[in-house]
C-alpha cells in the first residue's frame, strides 16, 4: 500500500484546502484517517477552518466570472482529460478506495470505473447543452429557453462512495459552466485528496482558472457554512436523511436550491414466478455488497408464502459460503464496516430485532481474530421481521436483510411502498404482467425500480435517485445536467410593431 499511497501523492501529513492550483495551510480540526482493514492508521489530514474555507468560496466566485465563458465543448475536453487521467491511476485509486473505506477492491475498481463512465457521459453532453424553441402567440416574435451555469455547486458526498459521488457532481456541473467546492466525508479525507492530485495536472496544462475545482476537508460545521452561504446556489448533499433534512432546510431558508441524494431501505419482491437461479446472486450481492454500506443495498425481501421456506434454506446455505476479511484479497465477499461506531449501530440493531420479537435465520455477530484486528469486521444476518417494526423502518448502514412474507401481489406492493424512502426497488419474476404492474404508476414508488436484477448498481446514462425520504434529488445521466444550471425563457421581437401577449391593448 506505501507504493499506492506514494504514487497518489499522500503523505502522512496531508493538507485538506486545495484552490484549484494550490494547497494552503489548513488551520481548521486535524483528522486522522485509520484503515477498517486492520485498524492501523494511514495518514493525517489538517482540516480546513472557516477562514479557509472563506478563501477558497472567494477564490471560486472570481474562478466562475471566467470559467463560464469557456464554449462548453473545450470545458468538455478539459473533462476528458481527467477521464484519461483516471484511466492511468484506476489501480492505485481503486486501492486506495479499498484500504481507506473497506469496500473490495474489486467494487473499488467499478468505483473508479464510475468515474471515468461520467467523464465520458459528460464530453459528449458538453457539446449537447440545449433548450427548447416555442411558436409565439405574437407575428413576428422568436420565442425559446436556454440554459446558463448557476455558479458555485457546494458537493458534499458521504464515506461509502468516497469518489464517485465527486465525480458525478462536478464532472456535470464543469461541463454546464459552475465551479465547484467539495467537502467529503472526514472518514476517508485521502480519497478526496488523490482526487485533487490527479486532477491537478490536467488543470494546469489547460490553464484552468484556480478556483473551479476546489477542496475543503472538515466535519458538519463546513457543511454548515456551505450550506447557509447565498453564494452558494446549489448545494448537493450525499448521506443519512437526518443530515439532509437539514441541508435541505438551511438551504432552503434562503432559498437555494439542493440535490439530496439520502438514505434507502430498499426491498425485492420475490414471486413465484421468480427465477431464483439469477434471483438469488442478486439476493445476496445487494444485501452484503460494500457489507451493506450502499444507500441502494438491499435491506428488505419480500417473497411469497409459496416459495418462502425453499428461498429461506438457499439464502442460509449462501450465506454459509461467504468469505469474510480482508478487502484487498479479491478471494473475499465481504470487507469491513467503516469504523466502530457502525460496528455499534449494527449490533444495536440485531438487539432490537431480537426484542421486537425477530427470529434470526442466520445470527450476525461481530468477528475476532487475527484476521479481524480492526474490530469493523461483522457477519452478514438475515432476520424474519415485520415490515411495521421501527428498526425495520429505518435504514442500518450495515449487512442486514430483514425476509417478509406476502400473499397476494398487493400486499407485496403495499409492503415495498411501506417505508419512509424511496430509492431503489426490485422484483424477480418471469411473469409479464407482475413486472410490468411493478413498473407502473401503481407499482414501485422509488426513483430506481429493476425487474429481474438487484437493487445495487446502477449505469451512468439513467439518472440516479430517489422520493419521498430519500430527497427527490437526481445525479448523474439522463437531463441531471439541468439540475447545475438555471433556465431562462427568452422573447425576441424582430418586427416593426409592439403586440402585448393575450391581446392586451395599451395605446397611448
Amino acid at each position: 500500500m506505501k507504493d499506492t499511497l506514494t504514487a497518489l501523492g499522500i503523505e502522512s501529513i496531508n493538507q485538506g484546502t486545495y484552490t484549484g492550483k494550490r494547497w494552503i495551510a489548513s488551520t481548521g480540526q486535524t483528522f486522522e484517517s485509520f484503515t477498517p482493514v486492520d485498524g492501523s492508521k494511514i495518514a493525517t489530514v489538517n482540516g480546513s477552518s472557516a477562514e479557509n474555507y472563506e478563501e477558497v468560496i472567494g477564490l471560486a466566485q472570481k474562478a466562475f466570472e471566467t470559467w463560464r465563458m469557456w464554449p462548453a465543448p473545450k470545458r468538455g475536453e478539459v473533462v476528458r482529460q481527467i477521464g484519461e487521467a483516471l484511466r492511468e491511476k484506476k489501480d492505485e485509486l481503486g486501492q486506495l478506495v479499498s484500504y481507506e473505506m473497506g469496500k473490495s477492491y474489486q467494487e473499488g475498481l467499478g468505483e473508479v470505473q464510475e468515474m471515468i463512465d461520467i467523464c465520458d457521459f459528460a464530453v459528449g453532453l458538453s457539446r449537447q447543452l440545449h433548450g427548447l424553441t416555442m411558436h409565439s402567440e405574437r407575428a413576428m416574435h422568436r420565442m425559446y429557453e436556454q440554459y446558463h451555469p448557476m455558479g458555485v455547486v457546494g458537493i458534499i458526498s458521504a464515506f461509502n462512495f468516497p469518489v464517485a459521488v465527486w465525480a458525478w457532481n462536478s464532472m456535470l456541473a464543469w461541463v454546464c459552466g459552475d465551479v465547484c467546492i467539495w467537502k467529503p466525508s472526514e472518514k476517508v479525507p485521502l480519497c478526496a485528496i488523490a482526487c485533487m492530485k490527479i486532477v491537478e495536472d490536467v488543470f494546469e496544462r489547460n490553464e484552468v482558472p484556480e478556483g473551479v475545482n476546489c477542496l475543503v476537508v472538515g466535519n458538519y460545521e463546513i457543511g454548515e457554512l456551505m450550506s447557509n452561504d447565498k453564494r452558494v446556489p446549489l448545494v448537493s448533499a450525499t448521506g443519512s436523511i437526518r443530515m439532509g433534512k437539514k441541508v435541505g432546510e438551511a438551504v432552503g431558508r434562503r432559498l437555494g436550491k439542493t440535490i439530496l441524494e439520502l438514505g434507502g431501505n430498499n426491498a425485492i419482491i420475490l414471486t413465484p414466478n421468480a427465477d431464483l437461479k439469477i434471483a438469488v446472486p442478486g439476493i445476496v450481492f445487494g444485501a452484503v455488497g460494500t457489507a451493506g454500506q450502499r444507500c441502494t443495498s438491499t435491506r428488505r425481501l419480500i417473497i411469497h408464502e409459496s416459495i418462502y421456506d425453499e428461498v429461506k434454506e438457499t439464502l442460509k446455505k449462501a450465506y454459509g459460503q461467504l468469505r469474510i476479511g480482508d478487502p484487498l484479497d479479491v478471494n473475499n465477499h465481504v470487507g469491513p464496516l467503516i469504523d466502530t461506531d457502525a460496528v455499534g449501530m449494527y449490533e444495536n440493531a440485531i438487539a432490537e430485532i431480537k426484542r421486537s420479537g425477530g427470529t434470526m435465520v442466520v445470527e450476525g455477530g461481530v468477528l475476532s481474530g487475527a484476521n479481524y484486528e480492526s474490530g469493523c469486521y461483522v457477519q452478514p444476518a438475515i432476520a424474519e421481521a415485520d415490515n411495521a417494526w421501527e428498526i425495520v423502518q429505518e435504514e442500518t448502514f450495515a449487512p442486514i436483510l430483514y425476509l417478509l412474507k406476502y400473499s397476494t401481489f398487493e400486499e407485496a406492493l403495499a409492503l415495498q411502498n411501506g417505508v419512509r424512502q424511496g430509492l431503489s426497488s426490485a422484483i424477480m419474476t418471469t411473469n409479464m404482467r407482475e413486472s410490468e404492474i411493478f413498473l407502473s404508476h401503481q407499482g414501485s414508488d422509488c426513483g430506481i425500480a429493476n425487474v429481474n436484477l438487484g437493487t445495487s448498481g446502477a449505469e451512468i446514462g439513467g439518472a440516479f435517485g430517489g422520493e419521498k425520504e430519500t430527497g427527490g434529488g437526481r445525479e448523474s445521466g439522463s437531463d441531471a445536467w439541468k439540475a447545475y444550471m438555471r433556465r431562462q425563457t427568452n422573447t425576441i421581437n424582430w418586427g416593426t410593431e409592439l403586440p402585448l401577449a393575450q391581446g392586451i391593448k395599451f395605446d397611448l
